[in-house]
C-alpha cells in the first residue's frame, strides 16, 4: 500500500470514529452547551441567568464551538439531529444580546460557527440577521486611534482599552463576511486595518508571536506587550501561534494579500522548527522542560492552518505544511483522543493557559479543530471561517 493510501485510510477510519462517537454524544448532550468535562461528562455554559459571571454562563466565549461541531456534522452526514441541535444552540445564544455586558471581540468565535454557518448551509434569514448583528458589535470595538480591535472589557477593575489580542484573527472573517453578505467595505476595511496592526505589533521576526499588545487607546502606539495566556512576556504561547498561523491564512482567503499567505507561512515554519520528536505541543515554545505541560488545542488549530496553507501554495511547498499537519493529528489520535464512552469530549489534554490552575483537561475547542482539519484532509469540511 503507498503512502498516500495509507493516509487515506487512517483520514477515513478516524471520520469513522468521529462519527461513531458523537452519535451517541450528541444524543446524551442534546440540551447543553459544553466547555469541558466533568469526570468525563460534559458540562454545560447555556445557563441563561444574569447573575452568573460571563465565565460560566450563556456568554463563555467557547459557546459556539458546539453548534460549528454539529453543522460540521451535519455536513458530513447529512443526519438531520445534529442541524436540530445546532439550531437549538444558536438560539441559546439570543440571550448574549440582552447581555451585552458579557461579549467582547470574541462574538466571531460564537457566531461563525453556529449563525454564519446555518446561513452558508440552510439560507435561514433570522441566522443572517443574527451574524450580522454580532459583526456590527465586533466592529463597533474598533478603534481608529491605534487601528485594532479592543479586545476584552475591563477585567476586574483592570484598564484593557488598549489591549489587543491575537486570538482576534480568528473573530475578524466575521468582518470580510459582512462585508461580502453587504457590500458594505467597512467591515472589511475594519478587519484589514486590524491584520495589518497585528501583522506589524505581534509577529515578531522569527516568526513567535506575542499575545498580548497594549496600545496608546488615544493616540494609538505600542505602550506595552504581555505573556497573557502563555509562560512569560517574550515567550511564545503556542495557542497563540496557532491563532496566527490560521487566521492569517484566513484572511488571505478572504483578500488575496500576499502579506498575509507570507505572514502565516513565517509563523508555519516557525511552529513547525519547535514540533518536539514526539509531536505533542507544550503550552509555550519557550516555557521550561518541566513541569511538562502540554496543549493538544495548540496542535489541532495549527494542523487546521497548516492544510489551509497546502491549498494555497505550489505544489512544491505543498508537501511541508500537510507532513507537519499529519504528523501533528496522527500523534493527536495515537496518544491525546478519549474514543470510549467514558469520556464526553474526543480530545484530550488541552491547557486554557500555562499558569492556570488546572491542566490537561478536555476542551470543546479541541474537538472542534480537530474534526475540521480531519474533514479537511477528506475535502469535506464545512469552511465557516
Amino acid at each position: 500500500m503507498s503512502t498516500l493510501d495509507r493516509k487515506t485510510v487512517w483520514v477515513n477510519e478516524v471520520i469513522d470514529k468521529i462519527i461513531a462517537k458523537m452519535d451517541w454524544v450528541s444524543d446524551k448532550s442534546h440540551n447543553k452547551i459544553p466547555y469541558t468535562t466533568i469526570d468525563g461528562e460534559h458540562d454545560d455554559r447555556s445557563a441563561h441567568n444574569p447573575t452568573h459571571s460571563v465565565d460560566d454562563g450563556i456568554c463563555w466565549w467557547t459557546n459556539g464551538f458546539w453548534g460549528g461541531m454539529m453543522w460540521q456534522l451535519y455536513h458530513a452526514t447529512g443526519n438531520p439531529k445534529y442541524k436540530d441541535i445546532a439550531e437549538k444552540s444558536e438560539l441559546k445564544l439570543d440571550a448574549c444580546f440582552q447581555e451585552f455586558d458579557g461579549l467582547h471581540h470574541d462574538v466571531g468565535f460564537m457566531w461563525l460557527p453556529t449563525s454564519v454557518a446555518n446561513y452558508k448551509l440552510t439560507q435561514n434569514a433570522d441566522s443572517r440577521r443574527r451574524a450580522m448583528h454580532a459583526a456590527n458589535l465586533l466592529a463597533g470595538r474598533y478603534n481608529p486611534a491605534g487601528e485594532f480591535i479592543r479586545a476584552w472589557n475591563d477585567i476586574e477593575g483592570e484598564d484593557t482599552r488598549g489591549w489587543a489580542i491575537i486570538d482576534c484573527m480568528l473573530n475578524i472573517p466575521l468582518l470580510y463576511w459582512a462585508a461580502e453578505e453587504t457590500g458594505d467595505p467597512r467591515y472589511c476595511h475594519i478587519a484589514m486595518k486590524h491584520a495589518n496592526t497585528t501583522m506589524n505589533a505581534f509577529i515578531r521576526h522569527d516568526g513567535s508571536v506575542n499575545h498580548i499588545v497594549e496600545f496608546d487607546p488615544l493616540v494609538g502606539g505600542v505602550l506595552q506587550t504581555y505573556g497573557g495566556q502563555g509562560y512569560g512576556e517574550g515567550s511564545s504561547w503556542t495557542r497563540g501561534q496557532s491563532w496566527a498561523l490560521y487566521g492569517f491564512v484566513m484572511s488571505y482567503n478572504w483578500t488575496k494579500k500576499e502579506e498575509y499567505l507570507h505572514t502565516a507561512k513565517r509563523v508555519a515554519h516557525y511552529f513547525i522548527a519547535n514540533i518536539p520528536e514526539n509531536g505533542i505541543i507544550p503550552v509555550d515554545f519557550r516555557q521550561p522542560v518541566e513541569p511538562a505541560l502540554e496543549d493538544s488545542t495548540a496542535a489541532a488549530i495549527a494542523a487546521c492552518g497548516l492544510i489551509e496553507i497546502a491549498k494555497v501554495v505550489g505544489s512544491y511547498e505543498k508537501g511541508l505544511y500537510l507532513d507537519a499537519a499529519m504528523k501533528l493529528l496522527q500523534v493527536l489520535d495515537r496518544s491525546r483522543t478519549d474514543w470510549t464512552a467514558s469520556c464526553d469530549c474526543i480530545l484530550q489534554n488541552g491547557s486554557a493557559a500555562y499558569h492556570a490552575k488546572s491542566h490537561h483537561q478536555s476542551i470543546i475547542y479541541g474537538d472542534y479543530f480537530f474534526m475540521e482539519a480531519i474533514f479537511k484532509l477528506k475535502g469535506t469540511d464545512l469552511y465557516i471561517w
